[in-house]
């Protein structure tokens, strides 16, 4: 299993071109064919003609598929990618609305039969036993994600300043388990749930590793070694 998880940036916020390329180089492939998920952002126009833009010249295939689509429909294409990317938006909405449709289930599957997951933000955190959500009213708070990787995430660990205080307290507090904080300009690649590589577009930035200790928490830079 591939996922690769974004904590910002990236083609739909037209930043760090980096992170796309590094999503590209964990298929394999010289063209990948890639689609496009937008239900986190209700199938925001902009971000899915930013798609297509970002690459056209480097893909062989830039397909976005709607929110529309039932789970059987669903399936029946993702066997075409290489890559399915999913965007940023209202992580809460996103993951309820595939549980409903059964969409969890379907990408379930498609990342355990060899496509590779990537996203950015709620498309990066969704594959993760749990993640810190933020619906921009009332305190941040720990989510149920679809469970491929065995941790937690939370994305945009440097630049919106309260997560790092929410996310030490929900660790510290047993309400999140061991979490991967990912500051923008940042993505990492797992292999079968494990975390095998990391691109950097920012000097300085990286990924970190929060977890309980008798007395709170401690932050220690995700290592690969």
């Amino acid at each position: 299993m591939k996922i690769i998880a974004i904590g910002g940036g990236g083609f739909t916020h037209e930043t760090f071109p980096e992170l796309d390329d590094f999503c590209l180089q964990q298929t394999g492939r010289r063209r990948p064919r890639i689609a496009y998920i937008g239900t986190a952002s209700r199938d925001n126009a902009t971000k899915i003609a930013r798609f297509k833009s970002r690459f056209a010249d480097v893909s062989e295939a830039q397909i976005h598929l709607p929110m529309s689509l039932t789970a059987t429909d669903l399936a029946r294409r993702l066997d075409d990618f290489d890559l399915i990317y999913v965007g940023g938006g209202n992580t809460e909405a996103m993951v309820n609305t595939w549980r409903a449709n059964e969409w969890d289930r379907v990408l379930g599957d498609a990342c355990r039969s060899g496509v590779a997951l990537a996203g950015v933000s709620a498309g990066a955190v969704c594959w993760f036993d749990a993640f810190l959500f933020s619906s921009g009213q009332g305190p941040m708070r720990p989510l149920d994600g679809l469970g491929l990787i065995p941790m937690g995430a939370c994305p945009h660990y440097s630049t919106e300043t309260d997560r790092r205080a929410a996310l030490h307290k929900a660790v510290a507090a047993g309400d999140m388990p061991t979490t991967l904080a990912i500051d923008d300009g940042v993505a990492v690649a797992f292999d079968n749930a494990h975390p095998v590589a990391i691109c950097s577009a920012v000097p300085g930035a990286g990924a970190y590793c929060v977890s309980q200790t008798a007395t709170g928490t401690t932050e220690t830079p995700l290592s690969l070694v």
